[in-house]
């Protein structure tokens, strides 16, 4: 009986399944990971997790790293998916070697585009009585699992089409003309494999898994095997949920006569209540949530690294928890990678993501500013030089207040705000004391007297600055009104950026300059 039909099958040749090949994962050849993601939706954080790992240890054995694009599940497919996955995963600066978008030697490399390379595969399987067809309708394996699970017996597929014509089940019940393809597990299936983390670890008996879907495409099972071999993989990184699958993919090697790659299961990511991570439950499971909330890439992959390895070492054997990528890479080994599933903590990563904002020069800060800034409406797609200016300039004042870059548009947008709009937060001015007027007139009196006009060139060495502006304030205010400072300067910061929680005074104050600071001072006093 022929194949369920593909996509233009008359034009397909079905070539005979290529002879055994020698495999490289022994170490006799360059070391070739993978990752294999289905664009279903946003990519998922795993998937930067996994590549990270892959590529730790591929460009620390000088291999090649593989993005490969898994889109055979069409029910589930969405277009803009994989355009996401090259955006983030370029954005984290896991960059690949052979994929769809760049090409390679073994491509296509999605595998949609790769269905007549499975076709010779399931005819061998077939031929050889590793594989059968099965005609059963969904409805009636529905009702078989739900028998399974009502009597408390082992759910899996009852063989029901083994060994039948197609003549002979559709005289039974529950027949579908369209049938898929299912492996025969033998009853002495080897339930146990060595993996590079684990060591020897023993997985459940698999029931007869489909490997060919009535839409002709294949399953995942099939297609991995056959693309992992086609494309040289030696070693196999990914989730521990696989874990399970792996003796169906072992057979799939021995069957088919192709030498495994090496195994390698990653734990898995999970919530603070050990929950599996997943996009459903929680928003950081979506790898274009981190740029959204405004966490640097650099952070997110040390983050990642430390969520399943210990921290790097340095000469005096303490724990360095911030690493680059290099530094990961270099000292990587599998015998490290923790197999319990680490929990996902944000705060952790608020830590890092903090910690990288203030290592970035200042320059470099400000750049990754900008779409933040313009998203909000604080400053235009394309600002001008002299705002440029200023924003370096606030960048500077800010960037040890910031754990996130979305906190920079509350921060930076007082300055790019005219006197006139600036808005007064509620709990800022509900802050204010009785004494709140009598601060304003003093500081407004005090500032007043500072010469705010240059006498070098350019107008340079003007007596408008931080130092000078803080000791005309504390004699005003602090020796003269004998107000404690938290006191005397807490209605000044709410007049000039409209926030409780604000830059430093004074330098901020010498930024907006002398008639700007002013007039928000009065604003601010003729409104109480």
């Amino acid at each position: 009986m022929p194949l369920t039909p593909v996509p233009d099958d008359s034009q397909v040749e079905v070539r005979p399944a290529p002879e055994p090949r020698r495999s490289t994962s022994d170490g006799s050849g360059p070391v070739r990971t993978r990752v294999a993601p289905s664009p279903t939706g946003d990519p998922h954080v795993g998937t930067a997790y996994m590549s990270l790992f892959n590529l730790a240890f591929t460009r620390q054995q000088g291999g090649q790293f593989v993005l490969r694009v898994e889109d055979t599940d069409r029910a589930r497919f969405r277009a803009d998916s994989e355009a996401q996955l090259y955006d983030t995963l370029d954005w984290l600066g896991l960059h690949w070697d052979e994929g769809p978008d760049i090409g390679g030697p073994f491509a296509p490399y999605r595998q949609s585009e790769r269905l007549d390379t499975y076709r010779p595969y399931v005819e061998r399987l077939i031929e050889d009585g590793h594989a059968y067809y099965c005609w059963c309708s969904k409805e009636r394996l529905d009702h078989m699992r739900e028998i399974q699970q009502k009597t408390k017996q082992p759910t899996g597929y009852d063989r029901l089409c083994y060994g039948k014509t197609r003549e002979e089940r559709a005289a039974l019940p529950g027949f579908t003309e369209t049938p898929v393809v299912r492996m025969l597990i033998p009853d002495d299936v080897q339930l146990t494999f060595d993996d590079v983390i684990r060591g020897k670890v023993s997985a459940p008996r698999p029931d007869d898994q489909v490997i060919l879907k009535a839409d002709g495409f294949p399953t995942y099972h099939l297609a991995v095997v056959v693309d992992d071999h086609l494309m040289r993989i030696t070693h196999v990184v990914r989730g521990e949920e696989w874990i399970s699958s792996t003796p169906k993919h072992i057979l799939l090697y021995e069957w088919l006569g192709l030498e495994p790659p090496k195994w390698a299961h990653m734990p898995l990511l999970r919530n603070t209540d050990k929950s599996k991570i997943s996009k459903r439950k929680n928003p950081a499971a979506r790898l274009t949530w981190f740029r959204e909330e405004g966490y640097l890439p650099e952070a997110l992959v040390n983050f990642l690294a430390l969520l399943a390895y210990p921290p790097q070492q340095d000469e005096e054997g303490n724990d360095v928890e911030v690493f680059t990528f290099d530094e990961f890479s270099k000292s990587f080994d599998w015998g490290k990678v923790n197999p319990i599933g680490p929990i996902f903590d944000l705060k952790k990563l608020e830590w890092l993501n903090g910690v990288y904002i203030r290592s970035l020069e200042v320059g470099e800060l400000a750049s990754r500013l900008l779409p933040y800034l313009e998203a909000a409406g604080v400053l235009s797609a394309s600002p001008s030089l002299g705002e440029l200016a200023r924003l370096k300039a606030v960048t500077e004042l800010i960037q040890t207040r910031m754990s996130l870059l979305t906190e920079a548009p509350a921060l930076v947008g007082p300055f790019f705000v005219s006197d006139d709009q600036l808005e007064v937060q509620q709990d800022a001015r509900a802050q204010l004391k009785d004494d709140a007027g009598q601060v304003l007139d003093e500081a407004i009196r005090a500032l007043g007297d500072l010469d705010d006009h240059g006498t070098g060139v350019l107008g340079a060495g003007s007596g408008w600055t931080a130092p000078a502006i803080e000791d005309a304030l504390r004699t005003a205010l602090v020796e003269g009104l004998g107000i404690k400072p938290r006191f005397a300067f807490g209605p000044l910061r709410t007049a000039v950026s409209g926030a409780r929680i604000s830059p430093p005074l004074f330098e901020s104050m010498e930024i907006l300059g002398k008639t700007s600071t002013l007039n928000r001072l009065r604003t601010l006093r003729d409104s109480l």
